[in-house]
Formats: C-alpha cells, structure tokens, sequence
C-alpha cells in the first residue's frame, strides 16, 4: 500500500510539472504552412520567457488573440516572431523590411508578404508576428490582431510530437 502512494504521489507531481510548464497544441489552420500543417501536434513550452530569457525575431509562439471561433471560445494563433520592441516594420513590394534592412525568409511558403506596412514602429512590450503562408494568415498585419502585447503569448513551439516522420524540435532560422 505504501508503494502505492509513493506512486501516486510520483505521478500527481510530475503531472503538476508538465501542466505548468507544457502545453499540448494541435495545429487548426493553415496559416504556418510549409512549416506546420493541420493536425500537426505540438508541445508548447509555457515558460520559454518567463524563465529563459525574451521574445526572438524567428520564434513559433502560440499567443491569445480577440478573435473568436464558431463555438464562441477564443481564437489561439500559431504566428512567428518577426518584429521586436522599438523596431520599425515596412512591407514594400512583397518585402519585409526592418529597421530598413531586408529580411530575409527562406522559410515563407511563397517567398513573399502580401499587404503593406508602413514605418510601423513596435510598440514596448508587444512583438509583431506572421504566418508563413502569408496569404492566407490572419497576423499582425491585420488591425483584428496587430502587434501582439509579450503577455499574452501563451509560449514558444519548441517540440513537434506528430506527424512521427516530423518529430523534432523546432529550430527558429535565425539562430546559429
């Protein structure tokens, strides 16, 4: 009986961990494509910022949003951090631009940003985010989410779980 509890106990505390600090995430939408698709199934590390150091330019990041679903509950997005606190965002022509040097974004699915920014400054504390199939995501670009206040980004993609054939940790194509 003694093991017993040893053992519940053992579970219940390392359930607690894995709550606090991971969050399991399925992919809804089509918006992060080529890089994640529907279904895929990603672990969410919850305190990537508060314990791991600030928001980077690259990071996957699922954030709360005041868009709604269809069922009336809030819309989670899945977006990658392109813009950072205090940096100027231009998109001209299909490029994006930052403090106006081009950025480069092998990653995108197109090659290209729909849409035009102007000498948007990021606000302190807030990150300005998009999807990498530009022409289908709903990102900061769009005055529905705007740039993305640092608390209300739930936690940073760090793990992709299924499909099996993908698993792996997310790597962020600005980091070396």
């Amino acid at each position: 009986m003694k093991e017993w509890i040893k053992d519940i106990l053992f579970a219940v505390v390392i359930a607690l961990i894995v709550i606090q600090f991971i969050k399991p995430t399925i992919v809804k939408q089509s918006s992060m494509e080529p890089n994640f698709y529907e279904n895929d199934y990603l672990f969410v590390s919850k305190q990537s910022y508060r314990l791991f150091g600030e928001p980077a330019r690259g990071d996957v990041v699922v954030v709360h949003s005041d868009l709604v679903q269809e069922n009336g509950e809030e819309k989670m997005l899945i977006k990658r951090i392109i813009g950072l606190p205090g940096e100027t965002i231009d998109i001209v022509d299909g490029q994006v631009y930052i403090d106006d040097q081009l950025l480069e974004e092998n990653y995108t699915k197109e090659g290209f940003t729909t849409g035009e920014v102007k000498r948007l400054v990021v606000p302190a504390g807030q990150v300005f985010c998009m999807g990498d199939n530009r022409r289908v995501s709903v990102d900061s670009r769009d005055d529905s989410v705007g740039c993305i206040k640092v608390e209300d980004i739930i936690g940073k993609v760090v793990l992709r779980v299924y499909p099996f054939g993908e698993f792996g940790l997310i790597e962020n194509p600005y980091e070396e």
